[in-house]
């Protein structure tokens, strides 16, 4: 059969990183894209680009959409405006690209459960999507962003196999790998690779700037030789903390739990080699920067 996207209109609410990419790769394949945003000076600038077939900041342009992609911000996401709510087609496919999945989909259930109307609870598919640049807004959205990443759903025990199937049947058009899981898992996953990172390269980059004082002569020496030298090495290990901070904000309030837990876990490995150095043990110091070198391609 078929799959959904090419045989009913694409929805997409928010043009952004995400949603700008879903936009270009979806027309690229053929697709039908409606899109829906905030603004009209986005809308505006969405159309220039060629983000979508239509866009509009009226939520009627989703009308007639088979399948509506979630691209908003964990905090639009969890609290959408009532008439998003009112024109989502009631035989659609609803999914989201969250960054967290256990409290978008209870939300995105008791909504749907609540409107009665819309399409039902079990038409929800919570995804994510583990793609992403530094860049933000209308003007982020690149071609191929998904392709070769991983795409994970997370469905509830009665999720509509028909619905889950339209959002994998999507994924892989667009390239990327797909995967399911538990949401509660998920979010333990994505607070250690995903969320951890974030805080942990705006540590470093703050790490940098208060030490810099300190490695010249004069404060402004230090700051200005410490900027001098850094090179790709840093800028890789810090990409993620220098950062959208607005989105790095919502994923640590959305996650709050599990990246408290992998903010433990990542002190305990910090003091392990902090200890190591004190202790002078270099050999001990090897093998545990030996054990990380093995670790990495696993994780690639």
């Amino acid at each position: 059969m078929t799959p959904l996207w090419q045989r009913e209109p694409v929805g997409v609410v928010g043009l952004g990183l995400i949603g700008g990419s879903l936009g270009l790769d979806l027309l690229a394949a053929g697709a039908q894209v409606r899109a829906l945003v905030h603004r009209p000076a986005t809308a505006e600038r969405a159309r220039e680009r060629g983000l979508a077939s239509a866009v509009s900041t009226d939520p009627a342009v989703l009308e007639g959409c088979g399948l509506v992609l979630l691209a908003l911000p964990l905090d639009r996401l969890l609290d959408p405006e009532p008439a998003l709510l009112a024109a989502l087609p009631a035989a659609a496919v609803v999914t989201d690209v969250g960054s967290v999945k256990g409290p978008v989909l209870r939300r995105w259930r008791q909504l749907l459960q609540a409107a009665g109307e819309g399409p039902a609870p079990s038409r929800f598919v919570a995804s994510h999507p583990m793609a992403g640049t530094a860049r933000a807004g209308v003007e982020a959205g690149e071609r191929g962003l998904f392709r070769g990443r991983p795409w994970v759903a997370t469905p509830a025990p009665d999720t509509d196999p028909a619905a889950l199937e339209a959002v994998r049947e999507l994924a892989e058009a667009l390239g990327a790998r797909w995967l399911c899981c538990d949401a509660e898992a998920h979010d333990r996953a994505v607070a250690l690779i995903s969320h951890l990172p974030v805080l942990v390269g705006a540590a470093l980059l703050q790490a940098a700037d208060a030490g810099g004082g300190e490695a010249g002569g004069a404060p402004e020496v230090g700051a200005g030789l410490v900027r001098a030298l850094a090179s790709s090495g840093f800028a890789d290990t810090t990409r993620v903390g220098g950062g959208n901070p607005e989105l790095g904000r919502l994923m640590a309030q959305a996650n709050r739990a599990a990246l408290l837990e992998a903010l433990g876990h990542y002190r305990r490995s910090l003091a392990d080699l902090e200890a190591l150095v004190r202790a002078e043990d270099w050999g001990a110091l090897e093998r545990s920067l030996a054990r990380s070198q093995q670790l990495r391609p696993d994780f690639l």
